[in-house]
């Protein structure tokens, strides 16, 4: 009866509230929408409509196999009469497809740096002004992107646009919203009387004192600190080095982290580096018996199951705490994880960028429907494609009001909460929120740019004038009043921070002797890292450190460190410059 009382509610808010603002984006390519672009959702290439075609995305940034499922692949058979297979990079797959010299149809990449250089050299990426295919195709694109074309058009060396780069801004004024936000079981925290936490040992006695009051999770599995992944481990195991870079704020570059404020560089390997400092750090953990022991073999998947379930403490990322443990159950059960910033940490934030970052959005020169790919891209380029692709379908989960204010229908705020709740029959969708996840996982515009097609609101929910309401429990108003700050990107805002500016900076190629070096090295980092963050007692982490060391110096590693601190000085002459220009 909940649910049924659900659905009538929604379609009866929905009805009422999409009066006057239907989808500017359902007619053809050339409708002009609330932003007065081009949409270009229409259907020049897919127009005729027979059997779905099969489009592969390969994207080094996916955490899933397979073909999309859910509402996102109905909206992509609905508007394309597409299904999208998605391949994720993992081990061989990008060899593999480089000798295959067949990348797929969509590509993505997780970096503009080396394994793009090389495709763009072995031309196996499709040119976008070929037969004006963005222009025709892609006019949204097109129109309001072209800083981030040119970027692609100077870092592919070609003189020709192969794609353009991840979260891109409409202007470069501000920073991005916060993604290392320090989520902590603001519940437990309470009830520990609001420890002083300044430095990584405070913080190391606060999980020992959580680990005191709440032993075991929801499933009666052993509670920890943090769970880690190695999904995502590249030059060095990921989770340390954004350790680093949640607390001083230095960005990870080559085989170590860059100070965005001064350019100093700091290699992995020092004895006495932050990144040898944040191993230590999740040794302690794991000797202490706050480590996630499943940490360096479980998926992102299994990580997240443990958050959901109340199995961690800390996430020093949003996406792995509070988006993942703040469920409707949780907010009932007034438990949330909030954000709390050690006193010494300066976390980075990104500031806006107009020529978009690094990852970047391709289409592969083999594909048998370049136009048809160019229309999805863009398509997900469109605001309403950005808004759909992030929080479900339009008038269903979300929908303009007659004011322009971006809402969320009840089902979209308990989506938000809960992503394994489920569409209801009469909304047209099946499955879970969860189950039709944007798979591909990387953006087009920023979460916090500026969205045309709203009132002047940023497309990120936590900036939603309908989204600055209440607190979702009696924990949160604690949490905000203990703070001053009504959101947790007000709070971060209110402290110590780094801001990395956005620039044209993109990797330089490593030569082949180098990139032999760079692999051995780099693998011996992550290798190595693992088995010191598992290490039973600080003699062992310091032996197997040593080793580390004296194993990379072996493989060339002072090379690395060269051609990385060369990176540093680059990227800085191009900070220099925007600070120059604004002061």
């Amino acid at each position: 009866m909940k649910r049924k009382f659900l659905v009538l509610l929604l379609s009866m808010v929905v009805s009422l509230a999409v009066v006057g603002c239907t989808n500017p984006y359902e007619t053809s390519l050339t409708t002009t929408g609330a932003s007065g672009g081009t949409t270009g959702t229409g259907t020049t290439a897919t127009t005729e409509r027979g059997e779905p075609i099969e489009l592969t995305v390969y994207s080094q940034l996916a955490n899933y196999s397979g073909q999309m499922t859910g509402w996102f692949a109905q909206i992509m058979l609905e508007e394309f009469n597409v299904i999208l297979n998605i391949i994720p990079d993992s081990e061989g797959v990008y060899e593999t497809r480089m000798e295959a010299q067949n990348l797929g149809d969509i590509v993505v990449w997780g970096a503009d740096g080396e394994d793009y250089l090389n495709a763009v050299d072995a031309g196996l990426l499709f040119d976008w002004e070929e037969d004006d295919l963005v222009q025709d195709y892609g006019p949204y694109i097109y129109e309001y992107m072209q800083p981030a074309l040119e970027k692609n058009r100077e870092i592919s060396g070609t003189g020709k646009v192969y794609g353009f780069g991840h979260n891109v801004a409409y202007s470069s004024d501000d920073h991005e919203a916060f993604f290392y936000t320090w989520d902590l079981r603001w519940d437990l925290y309470k009830e520990l009387g609001y420890p002083q936490v300044d430095d990584l040992d405070d913080y190391l006695q606060l999980m020992l004192d959580m680990k005191a009051i709440e032993p075991t999770d929801e499933a009666g599995d052993p509670t920890y600190a943090t769970s880690l992944w190695p999904d995502w481990d590249g030059s060095m195991v990921m989770y340390v080095k954004s350790m680093a870079t949640a607390y001083y704020g230095y960005d990870e570059l080559g085989v170590g982290l860059y100070n965005v404020e001064n350019g100093e560089y700091y290699d992995a390997l020092d004895p006495d580096g932050p990144y040898i400092e944040m191993l230590r750090f999740f040794n302690q953990l794991y000797q202490n018996g706050l480590l996630d022991p499943d940490s360096m073999t479980q998926t992102f998947d299994e990580m997240t199951a443990k958050v959901v379930n109340g199995g961690t403490f800390f996430s020093i990322f949003n996406f792995s705490g509070s988006s993942a443990y703040n469920t409707g159950t949780h907010i009932d059960d007034n438990k949330l994880m909030l954000s709390m910033v050690p006193g010494d940490a300066t976390p980075i934030v990104y500031g806006m960028n107009v020529l978009g970052g690094s990852r970047v959005w391709s289409i592969g020169a083999k594909s048998q429907y370049p136009e048809l790919c160019m229309e999805i891209l863009n398509w997900l380029s469109t605001p309403y494609g950005r808004m759909v692709s992030e929080y479900g379908p339009y008038g269903i989960t979300w929908y303009y009001d007659e004011n322009g204010n971006t809402i969320a229908t009840d089902l979209g705020v308990e989506m938000h909460y809960d992503n394994s709740t489920e569409f209801p029959e009469e909304s047209g969708y099946y499955g879970t929120f969860g189950d039709g996840d944007f798979e591909i996982n990387n953006t087009t515009w920023s979460l916090n740019a500026v969205n045309p097609d709203s009132n002047g609101e940023r497309f990120g929910w936590d900036f939603w004038k309908s989204n600055q309401t209440d607190p979702l429990n009696e924990l949160e108003a604690d949490w905000r009043s203990y703070n001053n700050a009504l959101s947790t990107q007000e709070y971060l805002d209110n402290g110590a921070y780094k801001v990395a500016l956005g620039t044209a900076y993109s990797e330089s190629r490593r030569s082949a002797e180098l990139k032999v070096k760079w692999e051995q090295v780099t693998k011996t980092i992550v290798d190595y890292s693992w088995q010191a963050i598992y290490a039973a007692n600080d003699g062992a982490f310091n032996f197997i450190v040593n080793t580390m060391i004296n194993k990379a110096n072996t493989y060339g590693y002072a090379d690395c460190v060269t051609w990385s601190e060369n990176e540093a000085a680059v990227r800085f002459a191009l900070e220099e410059e925007i600070r120059n220009a604004v002061s």
